[in-house]
């Protein structure tokens, strides 16, 4: 394994359900402030809510991607919106943290979500002082993974050359970028089917990393 990672000098992770379980269901409690706060803004009820955030999920990006094509909303107040949870399901990760550090190189988080959302998951993690840099939605003008744009402007900002990268991701599509800019592409906590983009696949990142730094 670590052959195949000899040259990687820049670590890219995503953030919800990949450096975390999905099990906790962090992403329940979005979704379903996602749900009221399209209630609120459009008049409609929670089934016809829950429509609209799939389908701009799905057409977008992000359902803020959406949101903001279809009715110039304000991104951070949405933002702040959904963003406001319950964080005492997750729980610190020495082993993951130990193993993270201990990759050769740069450590950074990419994320859909704002930057301070990502520090209060990371932080809930333990994980709050293991990457040099969390880049946000914020950080590429709210153009979202997979479009092509968002990972050229955190690659730009980061100075991070894909060719020496790795991304992990729980997202199949938000890997196809990466593996076309010649990054390694690690698929983390999915039952998705096998892809031709997806270098490797895992149900426990730390186990993963440990095969990576050991």
């Amino acid at each position: 394994m670590r052959e195949h990672f000899s040259h990687v000098d820049a670590w890219v992770f995503d953030l919800d359900n990949t450096l975390y379980d999905p099990s906790v269901r962090l992403f329940d409690q979005i979704e379903e402030k996602m749900r009221h706060y399209i209630c609120r803004l459009l008049g409609v009820d929670l089934a016809e809510a829950d429509v609209l955030r799939a389908l701009y999920w799905r057409e977008h990006g992000t359902t803020l991607a959406g949101l903001m094509a279809h009715h110039e909303i304000d991104p951070m107040d949405f933002l702040y919106d959904v963003h406001a949870l319950d964080f005492s399901g997750l729980s610190e990760d020495p082993a993951l943290a130990a193993q993270i550090s201990a990759l050769p190189g740069r450590k950074l988080v990419f994320t859909n979500g704002d930057a301070a959302y990502a520090r209060n998951v990371l932080n809930a993690r333990g994980l709050g002082d293991v990457f040099e840099a969390i880049y946000g939605i914020e950080h590429v003008d709210f153009t979202p993974k997979p479009q092509r744009a968002a990972y050229g402007r955190v690659f730009e900002q980061a100075s991070v050359d894909p060719a020496v990268g790795a991304m992990f991701e729980d997202d199949v599509r938000n890997l196809e970028v990466p593996a076309a800019l010649g990054m390694k592409t690690i698929l983390v906590h999915t039952e998705a089917p096998a892809h031709d983009h997806i270098d490797f696949r895992t149900s426990n990142l730390t186990h993963f990393l440990s095969q990576i730094v050991r």
